[in-house]
């Protein structure tokens, strides 16, 4: 295993600013601006673009008919999904430039392409646009509503999918004969993705006939493949590629409107486009995360015994469904937790609303089925009189009866939930916690803990895990270049990799090269999701260093005269076994290159299941009872993730994700106004985040069970600080309120205004 390292190998380009993002890219390109709609619902009577075309400096006003005319059709990922009465439910169609209506503000209607920014903003402002405005719903209530108006119109009741696992029935009889039976209602709001870096494309022709997309991208080669159907071009025609990526988290993922326009109008035109969206545009037109209300149902026996659980979760699916709809649904299986429940029910239903899509947000359902399963302990815990550890600790699945059969979807392969409980409470101090409240009490505060045990499926889909790959090469003057499959939106992967090759071919780091994202030299691999870097990119990484490690064992034992089987390799030289004579792997690189042999390593690695990190979480809150505030007092995680690579840079996900979670507890939100759909956090003035001075430091650590689904034994860690943060944060809130009487469970997120109306009401009460 790699040697730790102490900062990453990115981190001096990046932070010295020669980090190559995608609105570096300029050589010489026109720019893109868009034209969108100022109503969430709409009819679209006509885009008369003739005045913006004539303005200075206009090279181009395209809109929904002009490519229409093109041929160019909707474009998303395709949904199918079968309902529990066999009902086939199907995506709805998303053009990319809006043709006939309006579903949610902000909706490219045109594209304005000129020879400088300022220009074609100007150009922007004389398209005019014939719009019949009409009633919008935004939220699940409104959408779900007698007479509501409709979305699409094919889509009676907005209903745009069903879906059920397990005997509904059966669990709720065993609901109905359970000493203790408890239902809680969870809204999860709607977040968004705010990366550091907005999205931003370049299209432009290159040799050869061919054209290019560089884009804002966590997965350009999943991305060429769609673009290449929607244009009517063959993927080998295109090169997707993207560079540094300053943050994505899932958002980026799809194949976005605003990037496969600007791809078209640059190939219309014959000259090469840019854009770069600015942040009002971000908050308009990026998918959304999150945005569902969960109804959970719990039924124990006398002594605390879990029998039966059921779950019913709403989504608001935004203004059009496809398969990035189903994110929640893919990892629903992390309602059953870390509990050995015999019966597990659950179901879903999709709602579309005059609202941007709603797609994977950093966890992608993870955090919201955990925060369903430990919010409804919490309740039950408050209800029947159990102590909340003691009721968890009494129905945790045991290292022995691993691997695990769930009742629900998710099967575990390992895991020693108890340990990761016992190991979270002492690092948090969990007995010490009322000499903390007193404390707190003494300045005037109620302090409030929280606990959550989640887990998580990681490295590939349940059912499907996929594939991944990398090339890598040895060249004739013994460096190396690694082509991952994998990707990078600053998660330290270069650093990762690049340690597990050096190692892999006992070679110092400097000698390699990492690069990612480019179609034109590797066209296959998972791009960024899931956690799947470590299960998945790095043993087909391994693979790629044997490959090629084989291939030049084949060379030296040409110049050495021997059999491979008589040679062995270390030390970056390749040895005769029990004699001293050795040829070095620059020799042999460069003697295969004389020879016009490439030593090329085609690594690939798939997994026979997912992985399953989990972890044990524990937040802790105080409450200023006369305003409201709360503010997070201390935070604290163990995680286990398998083998731990990188100890400082496993950390370092785990405390991004924290905080990703902690903002949407306290303070995210977005928010429409009721029945028009304008947006109302439209800004970073209206859309909290949360900054350094709202945190404490974080404490992460681990207890690591090593997996044998693959090589090194890593289960990954990318999403699990906001699998815990999301749970044990509302679940610290919720447990300060209940100390000042308030009883009625408080919708996150848990601003000031919520917090101090819940305890003037319960005071009044």
């Amino acid at each position: 295993m790699a040697q730790a390292r102490k900062g990453r190998i990115e981190d001096k380009r990046l932070l010295t600013g020669k980090g190559r993002y995608g609105d570096d890219r300029r050589d010489g390109a026109l720019h893109a601006v868009f034209v969108r709609s100022d109503f969430a619902s709409a009819r679209v009577l006509g885009v008369e673009a003739d005045d913006a075309r004539a303005m200075p400096g206009v090279f181009a006003v395209f809109t929904g008919a002009d490519m229409a005319a093109a041929g160019i059709g909707p474009l998303q990922v395709p949904m199918q999904l079968t309902g529990p009465d066999g009902h086939e439910w199907r995506d709805t169609p998303r053009h990319l430039l809006v043709t006939t209506c309006v579903r949610h503000a902000g909706e490219p209607l045109a594209i304005v392409i000129a020879e400088t920014r300022a220009q074609a903003l100007d150009a922007a402002e004389a398209v005019l646009s014939d719009l019949e405005e009409l009633p919008a719903v935004t939220t699940l209530e409104e959408a779900q509503a007698q007479g509501a108006g409709l979305v699409h119109d094919d889509r009676p009741g907005n209903l745009c999918l069903e879906w059920q696992r397990g005997d509904w029935d059966a669990a709720g009889d065993a609901l109905a004969g359970a000493a203790h039976a408890v239902r809680l209602t969870t809204p999860v709001t709607r977040v968004t993705a705010a990366p550091m870096e907005p999205r931003n494309a370049y299209a432009g022709p290159i040799e050869g006939g061919r054209w290019e997309l560089w884009a804002s991208h966590q997965n350009p080669m999943a991305l060429r493949p769609l673009l290449a159907e929607a244009m009517g071009m063959q993927p080998q025609d295109i090169r997707c590629h993207a560079g540094d990526v300053g943050g994505a988290f899932g958002m980026k993922a799809g194949p976005l409107r605003e990037e496969c326009v600007l791809f078209w109008a640059a190939h219309r035109l014959g000259r090469a486009v840019r854009w770069c969206a600015d942040r009002g545009e971000d908050f308009l037109a990026d998918e959304a995360g999150r945005d569902m209300r969960i109804t959970s149902e719990l039924g124990m026996d006398a002594n605390g015994n879990f029998l039966a659980m059921r779950f019913a979760v709403e989504l608001n699916v935004g203004a059009y469904a496809s398969s990035r709809s189903l994110a929640m649904l893919l990892n629903y299986g992390g309602v059953a937790g870390v509990y050995r429940t015999p019966l597990i029910a659950g179901r879903m239903t999709g709602h579309l609303t005059h609202s941007v899509p709603v797609a994977a947000y950093r966890g992608a359902g993870r955090p919201e089925a955990t925060l369903a399963v430990e919010a409804l302990i919490d309740h039950a815990a408050r209800q029947a009189g159990f102590d909340p550890v003691e009721l968890r600790r009494r129905n945790l699945i045991g290292a022995e009866q691993m691997p695990w059969k769930s009742p629900f979807i998710f099967d575990y392969d390992c895991g020693d939930f108890e340990k990761v409980l016992d190991a979270g409470l002492a690092r948090a101090d969990w007995q010490g916690f009322d000499a903390r409240s007193a404390g707190s009490a003494k300045r005037g505060m109620v302090r409030g803990r929280g606990l959550a045990l989640c887990v998580e499926t990681a490295g590939g889909l349940w059912g499907n895990p996929g594939q991944d790959f990398t090339n890598v090469e040895i060249h004739a003057d013994g460096t190396v270049t690694l082509d991952v499959g994998t990707f990078s939106g600053g998660s330290g992967l270069e650093t990762a990799l690049t340690d597990l090759a050096a190692v892999a071919l006992d070679l110092p780091p400097e000698r390699i090269t990492y690069r990612q994202g480019d179609t034109d030299r590797l066209d296959k691999g998972r791009g960024m999701g899931g956690s799947a870097a470590m299960p998945q990119g790095a043993p087909a990484l391994q693979d790629g260093v044997r490959r090629a490690l084989a291939k030049a064992c084949a060379v030296a034992g040409d110049i050495l005269e021997a059999a491979e089987t008589d040679i062995e390799y270390a030390e970056g030289a390749f040895r005769i076994v029990g004699t001293d004579r050795a040829v070095t792997l620059e020799e042999v690189a460069k003697t295969a290159d004389d020879r016009g042999i490439r030593l090329l390593g085609e690594g690939s690695f798939a997994p026979d299941a997912p992985t399953f990190p989990n972890g044990c979480h524990i937040c802790e809150v105080e409450i200023d009872p006369d305003t409201g505030l709360c503010c997070i007092a201390s935070y604290s995680g163990v995680e286990d993730i398998g083998t731990v690579i990188n100890p400082q840079i496993a950390e370092g996900q785990i405390h991004g994700g924290v905080v990703q979670g902690l903002g949407q507890v306290l303070m995210e939100q977005v928010s429409y106004s009721p029945g028009e759909g304008q947006l109302l956090t439209g800004s970073f003035m209206d859309y909290a985040m949360p900054r350094a001075s709202d945190l404490p430091m974080l404490d992460a650590g681990f207890e690591p069970v090593p997996t044998a689904l693959n090589p090194n034994g890593v289960k990954g860690v990318g999403e699990a600080g906001t699998i815990g943060a999301l749970a044990a944060g509302m679940s610290a809130v919720q447990d300060a309120l209940v100390r000042l009487g308030v009883t009625k469970p408080l919708d996150m997120p848990a601003t000031p205004s919520r917090v101090w109306a819940a305890i003037a009401a319960a005071r009044k009460g």
